[in-house]
């Protein structure tokens, strides 16, 4: 899982994580890839501070996929796909596509042939503002895609658009080397500068839920392991 942070310009060599960190600390690791795909989107989302999801119209069309990476944001014209040809040129391998495409749903910019092309490059996943189409065969080749819906309409490929530049998507905004959590539950984005920061508040989180589910095994009641039973009284409920 090679992969870049902030940086378009840097290099590194792709096998060393230590070269990797050396030369851009913001860069993500494969253990921290693989520590977030464990943790999941609604984790790391609350872990956080209950920041960085997109809106729940953002779905995968295969809810049994996880997709971690860094974000290659492409900024798209409507019904024109022209610059998502150009962006899997530019994007490196281990990233995440987060393409606007201004929340278009009467169009399909992205199909199977910019999958395999996508797959070629080591590019890890798409996710989109808008709809894609060829929907079972990019389910079969296990691509992660992540989008409002589908469309079989096509589309132009006339039109200019930008590569690598701050991208929002609802009230988020995405910067390049942001990384993106996903899976069934939605998508989270975590600055990259606050890559570690995060990680370690999602495992501080992952253990205090393990001791309240082994708390709810022996008997104990939600309410009293959250704190909400003089709330409770407090309402007449109890």
């Amino acid at each position: 899982m090679n992969t870049r942070g902030r940086s378009p310009t840097q290099t590194r060599d792709s096998t060393d994580p230590i070269a990797l960190q050396a030369e851009n600390p913001m860069a993500i690791t494969e253990v921290q890839t693989l520590q977030l795909r464990d943790l999941g989107a609604a984790t790391v989302y609350e872990a956080q501070g209950a920041k960085g999801a997109l809106d729940s119209g953002m779905k995968p069309i295969d809810p049994t996929v996880r997709l971690v990476g860094p974000a290659f944001p492409v900024d798209c014209r409507p019904a024109d796909n022209l610059v998502l040809h150009y962006a899997v040129q530019k994007a490196k391998p281990g990233d995440v596509l987060v393409v606007d495409a201004k929340g278009f749903m009467e169009a399909g910019p992205w199909g199977d042939v910019l999958t395999i092309q996508a797959m070629k490059v080591g590019i890890a996943g798409l996710v989109i503002n808008g709809c894609v189409r060829d929907a079972n065969t990019i389910i079969e080749l296990g691509f992660p895609v992540f989008c409002r819906g589908l469309s079989i309409k096509g589309t132009a490929k006339n039109q200019p658009g930008k590569v690598n530049v701050p991208v929002s998507i609802g009230d988020v905004l995405i910067q390049p080397g942001d990384v993106i959590v996903g899976d069934r539950d939605g998508l989270v984005v975590v600055p990259a500068e606050e890559l570690v920061s995060t990680i370690a508040a999602s495992l501080i989180r992952e253990e205090k839920e393990a001791l309240q589910r082994k708390a709810i095994a022996e008997g104990a009641y939600t309410a009293d392991l959250l704190g909400f039973t003089r709330t409770l009284q407090a309402l007449g409920l109890v």
